[in-house]
């Protein structure tokens, strides 16, 4: 695992727990076949003590997934880890993942239970489940708002008692990157076993930097990240999985990791999810949305059309896209309405051109966005119009440099 950080998917558990995301047991299977063509390390299949279909959900993938690891989640209740282990048992690599909350207002207000009897039962809960299962992994929720020296004597505990994976979930999206690289770097300096363990993360999105505070946490010390595709989860979402993946890809000199993910399975795996649910990706998401890949504004056409590094900082094929988008709208300019016009088999001459694009303009601020048969009629009524003059066309000539910058 040296200089590789393992990617642990939780949209069948952690994002099917966000309302409107509920999947049955067919597009469950659908969605861990589509994570395991993407490589994912670990799969997390569902809660099994939650619901018969939650079980199902989890005994079947890990019958049917064979590459990556399968987990289930449960409480710190042998009752639930004997369900998590009956589902588990038949998957290449399972793993038992169990919680227990640590911080004191978890404590007081919805466990009523001291920190001792918390730390009893998580390790009594992971001794349990290690005796099944050669993988156990252990979340303190809310780790973020828990004291940090019951937290660290809580993960050095459950270690001694076999945790293999160490996972600190940010379960109410509460700290910011700065603080929860401290958190990272305080576990690895202050927990005296914590290189037994794998160290893992957990973070949502409720102040909108769980990935921020994802990749912060690999930058001191976190060996694993836990995460959804497109980003869903309870409230705000999870840690987007497609966005850590491609920014650890992206700015390889920064992290100096790497991930084994199929980065080009990535689009397909987006649209599954929006397909099966019925949730579409907001335009705006960062690599996967409708928007990530297009350019409307002249000067960025313009440049994306001469090189597309000049805006786009990793290629659509990368995530499984086939090529950028050039849409034609009141912000982009003759250089993308040229290229376009040309693709359409219509060369414009310069005079032709500045005629259609003033006609293209007017379109444009009545429809927003302009299409190929927009276009065509456009040319058609002006070589209408030119032949009526003069009878024929002139050649074609390019958009000089002056006016790309003039026209936007």
């Amino acid at each position: 695992m040296e200089n590789r950080v393992l990617i642990f998917d939780t949209t069948l558990r952690d994002g099917e727990q966000s309302p409107g995301y509920s999947m049955n047991l067919e597009e469950k299977l659908e969605i861990a076949k589509q994570l395991e063509r993407m490589r994912v390390d670990v799969i997390e299949a569902g809660f099994p003590i939650s619901s018969e279909g939650d079980y199902l959900a989890v005994r079947e993938v890990s019958k049917q997934v064979k590459d990556s690891s399968v987990a289930g989640l449960c409480r710190t209740k042998k009752q639930d880890i004997d369900r998590a282990w009956e589902a588990l048992q038949y998957a290449e690599e399972p793993r038992i993942h169990t919680f227990i909350a640590t911080s004191d207002i978890h404590l007081k207000y919805k466990l009523n239970k001291t920190r001792d009897q918390v730390k009893e039962a998580a390790v009594e809960s992971v001794r349990y489940a290690s005796n099944l299962c050669g993988q156990v992994e252990f979340s303190p929720e809310d780790a973020t708002r828990t004291d940090r020296e019951f937290l660290y004597e809580v993960v050095q505990a459950v270690i001694e008692a076999g945790a293999t994976v160490i996972n600190i979930p940010d379960t109410v999206g509460y700290a910011v990157p700065w603080e929860f690289a401290d958190l990272i770097r305080g576990l690895r300096t202050n927990v005296p076993n914590m290189e037994d363990a794998i160290l893992s993360v957990h973070c949502h999105n409720d102040l909108g930097v769980a990935v921020a505070n994802s990749l912060m946490a690999v930058r001191n010390g976190a060996e694993q990240i836990e995460c959804t595709i497109n980003g869903i989860g309870e409230r705000a979402g999870n840690a987007s999985l497609e966005e850590i993946v491609m920014a650890i890809n992206t700015r390889q000199s920064e992290f100096d990791i790497e991930t084994r993910v199929v980065t080009e399975e990535i689009y397909p795996a987006s649209q599954l999810l929006a397909r099966i649910t019925g949730n579409g990706v907001q335009p705006n998401k960062a690599i996967v949305g409708a928007n990530a890949f297009a350019h409307e504004a002249g000067i960025h056409q313009h440049g994306v059309l001469k090189n597309p590094m000049t805006y786009e900082i990793m290629t659509p094929k990368s995530i499984g896209i086939e090529k950028n988008r050039i849409v034609l709208g009141k912000h982009s300019g003759r250089y993308a309405l040229q290229v376009r016009l040309e693709e359409l088999g219509i060369k414009p001459s310069r005079e032709e051109l500045n005629e259609i694009y003033e006609e293209f303009i007017r379109v444009a601020d009545e429809k927003k966005v302009v299409d190929d048969n927009d276009l065509l009629a456009l040319a058609a009524s002006e070589e209408a119009e030119g032949k009526g003059k003069n009878g024929k066309r002139e050649a074609s000539s390019e958009v000089s440099e002056e006016e790309v910058n003039t026209y936007q």
